[in-house]
């Protein structure tokens, strides 16, 4: 074996997944019950050979094997099913360029990912989260998927071009966005070309969403050159136009500022709204943890406004639930690499080319990693709790060089936005709720609907009456129950 970092000794078991479908392989099982698919793997072995259309696929089930696969980026590099598809739609950016070229980008990018960088722009995640529950009314059933995605929409446009899209552009955007990660997961599960080339509707409109996603980008970066030559904003845009004008040696393409803009925008908005979503869904399903947030937010922002630099960091128990909706549904549940030459992973030698495939949602099930792995328990993030967790089992972001440049601006908004919420707010499920799971490229409710009352006389954003509800709001009854906490379904998750 040349290349690899040595894997722990110790007795791995290889195994096969069982299949009845010969030529789409164990896609189908993917597409229509991916986590209970998932969650059947580590009971033939410790690396599991699976089939995705015709090519042959290997999964890591133990978290010793991912963590080799992650630590050594040169031999598994970003590749297989999904980084080849998604090069195709986003290009060379810095979430799927291969090995060569990461560090390069990496260096170039980081500095607008960095904490003090990100402190800095709390205020602006404040005010968005604040324009987007402005509306909520007493009994008003809202969309918290579409307002989770509006929110994360306004973050990533503000940080990558200073000014929110205007609001047409930016619900376009959404959808676009959910067209191309259902279709992207697809094409993952299922990689046979010809499926894809047929005109049906869903390809279609796949081919639709990927087209416009390109056009909003290239109608952002025109409009910013076409702009005054002092026009350079402290934005990430402006970090990229920059580096086209550096010298010879340094220098990027305009093609490259169209991926790393795009690949950015697909990376940063869908995974934190998820998030969001799911933290809403777990909460409403967990009283005591929702009395339990309430009264930090209620001791920390005492004045009502969104948290600042200042706040954040006594927002102990809202940063417990955010880890634990990560760990307990990681909008990034699914990611595939491929090797650059020979290797061997628990034992098997992996010819070039191989793919590999690792699951954080499957690690972070693993009762040996985590017991009662399906119960919503954000104790276990306290500080002399959190300890317990084994070393590398818990990977919302990944891990090693790889590991996703955006985390502390996805924490940080997800966290502003939690703590204002719920400040204001309490999000109820509707009555016979039912959680519904489809998982695409990312994992997460993306049909959430719950319903907002207010927790304080006069939320920010509201008139002093409820009677002053926006034409068109739907109202229902709420029912209070000790038992349901509101008809809402009190199971664990």
């Amino acid at each position: 074996m040349s290349g690899s970092v040595p894997e722990p000794a110790r007795n791995w078991t290889v195994g096969t997944a069982p299949g009845i479908f010969p030529f789409l392989g164990h896609g189908i099982d993917l597409a229509r019950r991916p986590l209970d698919f998932l969650n059947s793997l580590p009971g033939h072995g410790d690396l599991v050979e699976i089939r995705l259309g015709p090519q042959r696929a290997w999964m890591a089930c133990h978290p010793d094997l991912v963590h080799q696969v992650l630590r050594d980026p040169r031999t598994f590099d970003k590749g297989g099913p999904l980084y080849d598809r998604l090069r195709m739609l986003l290009g060379d950016g810095v979430g799927t360029c291969r090995h060569q070229d990461h560090r390069r980008q990496r260096r170039m990018l980081q500095p607008e990912f960095r904490k003090a960088r990100v402190t800095d722009q709390v205020r602006l995640m404040g005010e968005e989260v604040e324009s987007v529950c402005r509306t909520w009314r007493a009994g008003q059933v809202v969309d918290i998927s579409e307002a989770m995605m509006d929110l994360s929409t306004r973050v990533v446009s503000r940080v990558l071009f200073s000014d929110s899209l205007d609001t047409g552009t930016a619900a376009e955007m959404r959808r676009c966005l959910a067209t191309v990660f259902r279709g992207i997961f697809v094409r993952t599960v299922m990689p046979v070309d010809a499926l894809f080339r047929v005109p049906t509707p869903a390809n279609r409109r796949y081919r639709h969403a990927s087209d416009r996603l390109r056009a909003i980008v290239d109608a952002a970066i025109d409009q910013r050159r076409r702009g005054t030559s002092h026009d350079d904003r402290d934005d990430l845009l402006g970090t990229l136009l920059s580096a086209t004008r550096a010298d010879r040696e340094t220098a990027i393409s305009d093609q490259e500022v169209h991926g790393q803009v795009l690949t950015l925008m697909f990376a940063g908005v869908e995974s934190t709204a998820l998030c969001l979503s799911s933290a809403w869904e777990l909460l409403g399903r967990h009283p005591e943890e929702e009395r339990r947030l309430h009264s930090e937010v209620d001791a920390v922002l005492v004045s009502g406004q969104p948290p600042g630099p200042d706040e954040l960091p006594r927002l102990a128990h809202t940063r417990c639930v955010l880890t634990e909706t990560l760990r307990h549904r990681p909008p990034g549940w699914l990611f595939t690499r491929v090797t650059t030459q020979e290797t061997e992973l628990a034992g098997h030698r992996l010819p070039p080319g191989a793919t590999v495939m690792f699951s954080p949602y499957l690690l972070h099930h693993d009762p040996a990693l985590f017991p009662d792995p399906d119960r919503f328990l954000p104790d276990r993030w306290l500080p002399g709790q959190a300890a317990a967790a084994p070393p590398g089992a818990m990977i919302p972001f990944g891990a090693g060089s790889r590991k996703c440049i955006g985390e502390t601006l996805a924490l940080t908004e997800a966290t502003v936005a939690v703590a204002f919420i719920a400040r204001h707010w309490r999000l109820r499920h509707l009555p016979g709720h039912t959680e519904r799971l489809r998982p695409a490229a990312s994992l997460g409710p993306r049909e959430l609907v719950m319903v907002s009352e207010p927790r304080t006389r006069r939320p920010v954003g509201t008139p002093p009456s409820a009677d002053s509800r926006a034409p068109g709001t739907t109202v229902v009854p709420v029912v209070h129950d000790s038992r349901t906490a509101g008809g809402n379904d009190v199971r664990d998750a």
